[in-house]
C-alpha cells in the first residue's frame, strides 16, 4: 500500500521563495501524516503565467509582456542553483517522494529559456528526473519553450512504477505509450487548474493504463496577484475571481474514483493506493503487455538532452 497526499494550494504568485517555503511547509503538514508520495501542480513555482491571456500577451516587441517575461525568468527555477536544495532536504526528512511542478530556466539551454517542467524527486531527497513539457499549449508558446524526452521516464516507489506529464501532454498518446512501457502503474498529471481538464481524462486514463491515475491542481484566484505583480492593476482588472478552480483527483485502475474532484477548496486530501488493484485489472487488459502488439506497432522514443550545441575540447 501507498499513502499518497494530494494538495490543492495556489501559488505564492510570481514569488519563487514564497512559493518554495509554501511547498515545504505543506511537505511538512503531510510528513504528520505519514504520506509516502507528495504531489503539486503544474507551473507551481513560481506560477503559471496567466497574464499572457489577459494583457495582449502576442503583442510583438511590447515593453509591457517583455517586463513580466523579465519578472518570470528572474523567479523561475535553476535547478543547478540549488533553488529546490530546501524541498530536497524537506522530502529527506519526511522521507517521502515528491512530484513538482516548476518554471524552469535551463542553464543548458542559454540560461534564459523557460521549460515548463515535472521534477521528481526521491525519499533521498534527490532529484531524479526533470521532464521538460513537450509542447506548450496554446498561448503558453508565447512565454515556455518546447521540452525534450529527456524526462520521459519511469521511477520505482514501494510496489509501484511512477511516472508523470505535463497537463495537456496527457492527451498525447504516444507520451502516454512511452511510460506505459516502461511499466508505470502509478500516473501523476499536474494541471495549472480547472475541474474542466481533469474530470473527464482522469477515469479514462486509469481506465487505458490500468493503472492509478492522479490529477493535481492549483487554484488561482483574483486575490493571488500580489502587489509585488508589474501591471498588478491591470491584471486584477481583467482576471475572474477564480482563475482556476481546481479539480483534482484520483482515479483506480478500473475508472472508479478514489479521491472525486474537488473545486474551489484548498487543503491536503490523502489516499491509500492498493498494488493488488492494478494486477486485478491488468488480467484482462495490459496495453504494454498482453494486450500489446509490437511486432505490428512499436515507438520509438529519443529521450537525449536537446542542446545547440555539443562541443569536443
Amino acid at each position: 500500500m501507498l499513502k499518497i497526499a494530494l494538495p490543492q494550494i495556489a501559488p505564492v504568485w510570481l514569488d519563487r521563495d514564497g512559493g518554495l517555503a509554501r511547498v515545504i511547509e505543506t511537505i511538512n503538514e503531510a510528513a504528520q501524516q505519514d504520506a509516502e508520495l507528495i504531489v503539486f501542480g503544474e507551473a507551481l513555482i513560481p506560477g503559471y503565467p496567466f497574464w499572457v491571456d489577459l494583457t495582449g500577451g502576442a503583442s510583438f516587441n511590447s515593453d509591457k509582456q517583455k517586463e513580466l517575461f523579465a519578472l518570470y525568468s528572474d523567479q523561475a527555477v535553476i535547478i543547478e542553483a540549488g533553488h529546490l536544495d530546501g524541498v530536497c532536504a524537506a522530502l529527506k526528512a519526511a522521507k517521502m517522494a515528491c512530484y513538482l511542478g516548476i518554471i524552469e530556466r535551463a542553464a543548458d539551454r542559454s540560461g534564459h529559456s523557460l521549460y515548463c517542467s515535472f521534477v521528481y524527486i526521491d525519499k533521498t531527497g534527490t532529484l531524479q528526473s526533470s521532464h521538460r513539457k513537450l509542447q506548450p499549449t496554446y498561448e503558453e508558446r508565447l512565454v515556455w519553450s518546447p521540452g525534450d524526452g529527456n524526462g520521459l521516464v519511469t521511477h520505482k516507489l514501494g510496489a509501484f512504477t511512477v511516472g508523470g506529464l505535463n497537463c495537456w501532454e496527457n492527451w498525447m498518446p504516444l507520451s502516454r505509450a512511452a511510460l506505459y512501457a516502461q511499466g508505470e502503474d502509478l500516473h501523476v498529471m499536474c494541471w495549472p487548474g480547472s475541474i474542466r481538464n481533469t474530470e473527464d481524462i482522469t477515469p479514462v486514463m486509469a481506465k487505458e493504463g490500468r493503472s492509478y491515475c492522479v490529477s493535481v491542481s492549483t487554484l488561482m484566484r483574483r486575490e493571488d496577484v500580489g502587489d509585488n505583480v508589474p501591471y498588478g492593476d491591470e491584471i486584477r482588472a481583467a482576471i475572474p475571481d477564480v482563475a482556476a478552480d481546481g479539480g483534482s483527483c484520483i482515479a483506480a485502475p478500473d475508472g472508479s474514483w478514489v479521491l472525486p474532484p474537488l473545486i474551489h477548496d484548498i487543503g491536503i486530501r490523502y489516499a491509500m493506493l492498493d498494488p493488488a488493484m492494478v494486477r486485478r485489472e491488468r488480467q484482462n487488459f495490459d496495453p504494454a503487455g498482453h494486450y500489446s502488439r509490437p511486432d505490428v506497432t512499436r515507438l520509438t522514443v529519443n529521450r537525449r538532452r536537446q542542446s545547440l550545441a555539443s562541443f569536443e575540447d
